[in-house]
């Protein structure tokens, strides 16, 4: 779906140029006085406003992505702004969910006493990787239910995690990682001389890896169907 590729890439531009005023404005309000303050504040508000429904959507659309892989379908799927969006955000709302157990865990160990601290921080990393790797998993759930509560089924997350395998999910993911890090690292060498430049390769290699990224979980995951 060459129409749709070329539309999110567009709208990934978008949202980083969005990221760039909402900086400028911000950063404006807080320098600038009275009505100017209030104007760049709004800006700065709008930005956040809009990248965020913009990243909703990519989120949204992407799940489609993995779900249509799933179902090792070679087709792309369909621009769903509402489905999409809504389905961006509760994504965005199971990722806090099975990220939130490390943190809490590095927290807690980190506020007794320094010796804990690093035990808290060598314990919080392992379940950082843990809870990482059953998130991909709980992803492609939900991808392919739309559903919250099969994404946070633990139990069954785990299994799926066990017919696919443990090594191969994770070189998926390293090999998935180092390809995004590489793109955006050429993406932001080159946005140091020109952020404008920089925004719209960003977009691009954003969109690139996501879209990438999502088809190879979702065949992964037809691993266990």
């Amino acid at each position: 779906n060459v129409k749709a590729l070329v539309i999110y890439v567009v709208l990934g531009i978008v949202a980083f140029l969005a990221l760039i005023i909402t900086g400028v404005g911000l950063i404006g309000a807080g320098e600038a006085t009275g009505l100017l303050s209030g104007g760049l504040g709004i800006l700065g508000i709008v930005g956040i406003i809009i990248a965020i429904a913009i990243f909703a959507l990519i989120a949204g659309y992407m799940l489609d992505v993995i779900k249509i892989a799933i179902n090792r379908e070679d087709n792309a799927p369909e621009i769903d702004p509402v489905r999409q969006i809504i389905n961006g955000i509760k994504l965005f709302i199971l990722s806090v969910i099975y990220m939130i157990i490390p943190i809490i865990v590095m927290a807690i160990l980190s506020a007794i006493n320094e010796t804990l601290a690093l035990l808290g921080l060598i314990l919080g990393f392992i379940l950082l990787i843990v809870f990482a790797i059953l998130l991909v998993i709980a992803q492609c759930r939900f991808a392919k239910t739309e559903s919250l509560g099969e994404a946070l089924n633990i139990g069954e997350v785990i299994n799926d995690l066990k017919e696919i395998g443990i090594v191969k999910v994770l070189a998926i993911i390293i090999i998935i990682g180092i390809i995004s890090y590489v793109l955006s690292a050429i993406a932001t060498g080159i946005g140091n001389f020109s952020e404008i430049i920089g925004a719209i390769l960003s977009g691009i290699v954003t969109i690139y890896t996501t879209f990438l990224q999502s088809r190879a979980y979702g065949l992964l995951y037809s691993d266990a169907e």
